[in-house]
């Protein structure tokens, strides 16, 4: 596995989690954790957005 293949893979994670996280957030949670829960899902799709526009720079 190169650098690519291991940016590609961890950008696939954390588009799941981000979006598990958020799901949580919406669906699980409705008090002010939830709150806590899909900000920190929203993070984790940013950099998962940067580390899917770093996957060709390296």
């Amino acid at each position: 596995m190169n650098k690519n293949t291991v940016l590609g893979w961890a950008t696939f994670i954390m588009v799941l989690m981000g979006l598990l996280l958020i799901g949580l957030g919406v669906f699980r949670y409705s008090e002010v954790s939830g709150w806590g829960f899909a900000a920190v899902g929203v993070g984790f799709l940013a950099n998962a957005w940067v580390f899917n526009a770093l996957k060709g720079r390296v």
